[in-house]
């Protein structure tokens, strides 16, 4: 078992009966008899039932996003959310981990963990890609198979720090496993985001009622920073067809018209960045 893995076992709850689970070789196990092995790439699947396997992101997907994040289109983000983690870390709740809502290849989990060395942190998915990547994101990364639309298998109070960057927020969960002095991590797209692919793309677009959606779901939180994040960056054809393969509208663009749309383009398109980095107090 690997430090990392060590240190988040007493967060780690099982997605049946929400026991404690304990290291039992390459598998844990709760008192119930319930066992979870260890897979071979590094990560644990405690996925309850059958789970949502159409939701998850392909090899593909997750191809389409290492090639996109390596080339730092979307690093001023992550700095961004490190900074906030690194100013506001709650260090007085004690012990906690990080975790991140489908967190993909622990890209933005791997940006905060560097910036809090004390804390192991949880990336949270449902696509087994994903989580082969994110076992090795960072050495006190742990990678869990698990739906946040379900319960997580964690804890009540364990998270010092929750991320949810360009994914869903499963509200109640969220707070249930946060700290009470802990902090929730939310970054949003806002209207202006990739707006010059959008219509010419047929990208799914942002909702002009997102924003109070936002407040509506985090209404019992308190507010500690909402800072807006603006930035152009040129992208070749390449790019932006990773762009659109690792997200949500690969869901919705037929592989071959989107090749067309992305052919009809410049070689190189300035697009815009645009989204809201904030930060919540769960007390």
């Amino acid at each position: 078992m690997s430090s990392a893995l060590a240190a988040a076992l007493a967060a780690l709850r099982c997605p049946v009966c929400t026991a404690s689970l304990l290291s039992r070789g390459n598998a844990l196990r709760c008192a119930q008899g319930h066992s979870y092995d260890i897979a071979r790439q590094g990560y644990i699947n405690l996925v309850a039932g059958r789970g949502r396997p159409h939701q998850a992101d392909t090899v593909a997907m997750i191809a389409a996003r290492e090639n996109f994040l390596g080339q730092g289109h979307y690093a001023p983000i992550a700095d961004a959310v490190r900074g906030l983690a690194s100013r506001l870390d709650p260090a007085a709740a004690g012990p906690g981990i990080v975790l991140d809502l489908a967190g993909g290849t622990g890209y933005y989990l791997a940006a905060v963990l560097a910036a809090l060395p004390g804390r192991t942190g949880i990336c949270l998915d449902l696509s087994k890609p994903a989580l082969r990547k994110a076992a090795r994101a960072h050495p006190r990364a742990v990678a869990v198979g698990s739906d946040v639309w379900r319960r997580f298998p964690l804890a009540n109070g364990s998270a010092a720090v929750v991320l949810s960057v360009f994914g869903p927020r499963n509200m109640t969960e969220t707070i249930r496993v946060l700290h009470p002095a802990g902090m929730f991590l939310l970054v949003t797209p806002d209207n202006q985001h990739l707006a010059e692919l959008v219509g010419t793309l047929g990208l799914l677009s942002v909702d002009s009622a997102k924003p109070d959606r936002v407040a509506a779901a985090t209404a019992s939180l308190r507010l500690l920073a909402a800072e807006p994040l603006t930035y152009r960056r040129p992208l070749d054809q390449a790019a932006i067809h990773d762009l659109v393969s690792m997200g949500p509208s690969a869901y919705h663009i037929n592989p071959a018209q989107l090749a067309d749309r992305i052919a009809a383009l410049p070689d190189r398109l300035i697009v815009t960045v645009s989204v809201t980095v904030a930060a919540y107090r769960a007390g």
